[in-house]
C-alpha cells in the first residue's frame, strides 16, 4: 500500500466512520437559516439532542468541533473571581487547564501518570482543602490514553462543594452509559462525531440553570464570538436568530446520528462498544501485548490503547499495519506520543468483527517488527469473549 493511498479500514479514536445514512443526510440540499422549515427542524434537532442526554431541556448546539466547545466553555464560564481545580489524567484534561489559565483567579490541579485515573479521594481532599473553589473540570474519557475518570462518584462531591462542574464527554457520550444529571456536570460536553457514529464539525452541550446564571454575570464572557455560549443560548427556539449562519449541512447529519442512536437503542449501542473493546483487550493480551491503562477497570470501552513493546518506534508499527494490512490506528498525542498506540471502538466500528481486524493487524504488524506476538492465540481470545457473549 503506497503512502497517498487510502487505508482500507480506519480504526483510530478519531476521527472515526461515519454511518453511511449519516453522509446521505448531510447530502441534502442546503437550506436557508432563516427559512421556517430550517428552523424547525434546528429546534427538533436541539429537543432531539437533548432528549439523547435524558433532560428535558434543549441541548446548546455549537457550530463547530467539541475543541472549540471546550475552550468556550473556559472562556464563558470562568471568571477573574473563580479558582477552578483541573483534573488532569491525559493530555486533554492537562490541555483544560491552560485555557483556564487565560480566566480565572486561580488554579489547583489534581495530575497523575496519564495512565491511570483520577481519584475521588484526592479530589474529595482538595475540595475540602480549597474552599474557594467554584469551578471543576474533568475529561470523562482521555482519548489519548484510552482510560476513563470515576465522573458519577466526582460529580457527587463537586455537587456538594456547591462548585460548577465541566465534563468533556466528547469520546465517552453514546458509548456507555454516562449522561448529565448522572454526573451532576453544569456543563457536559459531546458531539456526534465519536461514539454516535456522526462527522466532527459539529458539538452539542447541555448547560444547567446554575452555570447560565454564572455565565450571565461573568462580565467578561465572549459575545459575539465563536466562542461565546451566551449568543447560541436561545438559538434552539425558530423564534430566535441565530448569532450566524449555522453549518446546515452539520446540523442535518448531527440529527442522524441522534436518531440512528434511538432507532438502535441505547442500551444495545453500549452493549456492543463493550463486547468489542472487550474482545479486542483480551485478544491483545493473549498475543503478548500490554495494555496501557494501569488497571483494567479503567481501560474505556470506546478506545483501546497498548504500551509500545520495548524495541519498537509507534510510527512502524502504525507504517507496518497500514501498508501492508491496511489498517490505520492511532499514535499518542502529546505527553502519550511514542509510548503508545490506540484502537478506536466507536459508532460503526464498534463491533465484534472489528476487534478482530484490530487484534490481527495489531499483532501482524509488531511480529513483522520483531515482537514475538502470538497472532492466532490473539485471535483465538477475541472470538472466545465474542462467541461467550451475554
Amino acid at each position: 500500500m503506497t503512502a497517498n493511498k487510502p487505508p482500507v479500514l480506519t480504526l483510530s479514536a478519531g476521527p472515526v466512520q461515519s454511518y453511511p445514512n449519516v453522509l446521505q443526510a448531510m447530502a441534502r440540499p442546503i437550506g436557508y437559516d432563516f427559512d421556517p422549515s430550517f428552523q424547525a427542524f434546528y429546534e427538533e434537532t436541539a429537543l432531539e439532542c437533548g432528549r439523547a442526554m435524558r433532560q428535558d431541556e434543549p441541548a446548546l448546539i455549537l457550530q463547530a468541533e467539541p475543541a472549540v466547545a471546550i475552550e468556550a466553555a473556559a472562556a464563558s464560564l470562568i471568571s477573574a473571581d473563580d479558582v477552578v481545580l483541573n483534573l488532569a489524567s491525559g493530555v486533554y484534561g492537562k490541555g483544560f487547564g491552560y485555557w483556564s489559565a487565560r480566566y480565572h483567579k486561580s488554579m489547583v490541579e489534581i495530575e497523575v501518570p496519564f495512565n491511570d485515573a483520577i481519584s475521588p479521594a484526592a479530589v474529595e481532599a482538595a475540595l475540602r482543602d480549597h474552599p474557594e473553589i467554584s469551578v471543576v473540570s474533568v475529561v470523562h474519557h482521555d482519548t489519548p490514553s484510552g482510560t476513563l475518570n470515576p465522573i458519577v462518584d466526582i460529580g457527587r462531591l463537586v455537587a456538594d462543594h456547591g462548585a460548577l462542574l465541566i465534563v468533556d464527554a466528547v469520546s465517552s457520550f453514546g458509548g456507555m452509559d454516562i449522561h448529565p444529571a448522572d454526573c451532576h456536570a453544569d456543563i457536559f460536553i459531546t458531539g456526534p462525531g465519536k461514539c454516535l457514529g456522526g462527522t466532527p464539525g459539529i458539538t452539542f452541550v447541555a448547560v444547567s440553570q446554575a452555570a447560565w446564571e454564572h455565565m450571565e454575570d461573568n462580565s467578561a464572557a465572549p459575545r459575539a464570538s465563536a466562542l461565546s455560549y451566551l449568543d447560541w443560548r436561545n438559538s434552539w427556539s425558530r423564534s430566535a436568530p441565530f448569532p450566524f449562519t449555522p453549518s446546515t449541512a452539520e446540523v442535518c447529519g448531527l440529527a442522524e446520528a441522534v436518531d440512528h442512536y434511538f432507532r438502535e437503542g441505547a442500551e444495545e449501542v453500549w452493549r456492543r462498544h463493550a463486547l468489542t473493546a472487550r474482545a479486542c483487550r483480551e485478544g491483545l493480551k493473549a498475543s503478548g501485548a500490554t495494555l496501557w491503562a494501569a488497571r483494567e477497570e479503567i481501560a474505556s470501552p470506546t478506545t483501546t490503547a497498548i504500551a509500545v513493546p520495548d524495541g519498537l518506534k509507534d510510527t512502524d508499527i502504525f507504517d507496518v499495519a497500514r501498508r501492508d494490512y491496511g489498517v490505520v490506528f492511532s499514535l499518542g498525542r502529546g505527553a502519550t506520543a511514542g509510548k503508545l498506540m490506540r484502537i478506536g471502538h466507536m459508532g460503526p466500528t464498534a463491533e465484534p468483527a472489528y476487534a478482530l481486524i484490530a487484534v490481527a493487524a495489531m499483532a501482524g504488524a509488531m511480529r513483522k517488527l520483531g515482537f514475538p506476538a502470538d497472532v492466532g492465540k490473539g485471535i483465538e481470545a477475541a472470538l472466545a469473549v465474542i462467541d461467550n457473549q451475554e
